[in-house]
């Protein structure tokens, strides 16, 4: 069986061939009880996340995962999409999103992992 760390690599490996830019993996397991890993990924367009999206339902189905949340966090819903994963939340946000949320600076006591090991 594969571990939660597995499945998080899996994502972000997922989330990079969906051609995703600037995957980060964080283990944030020992900063709250709430989710284990943050997968954080650029995206371009909503074109772009429903694809995303799709990857990972199609990988959710056979990993013995489920969402509990999806969440979009502007009113037109393009600049930042949440998908909680309860141990993993998926974040998908467009550049200018993600440099004004910088998650990474505010995860900074995770511990950012490599997405091809």
């Amino acid at each position: 069986m594969k571990t939660t760390e597995q499945k998080a690599k899996e994502i972000a490996k997922l989330m990079e061939d969906g051609k995703g830019k600037d995957v980060s993996l964080i283990d944030i397991s020992g900063l709250n009880s709430w989710t284990d890993y943050f997968v954080i990924v650029t995206i371009n367009s909503s074109i772009q996340w429903e694809g995303m999206l799709k990857d990972i339902k199609d990988y959710i189905k056979e990993n013995d995962l489920e969402i509990h949340l999806t969440n979009k966090k502007s009113p037109d819903g393009d600049d930042w999409n949440l998908i909680d994963l309860g141990a993993i939340v998926v974040h998908l946000m467009t550049e200018q999103a993600r440099e004004f949320y910088d998650l990474e600076k505010l995860c900074h006591a995770g511990k950012i992992l490599s997405i091809n090991e």
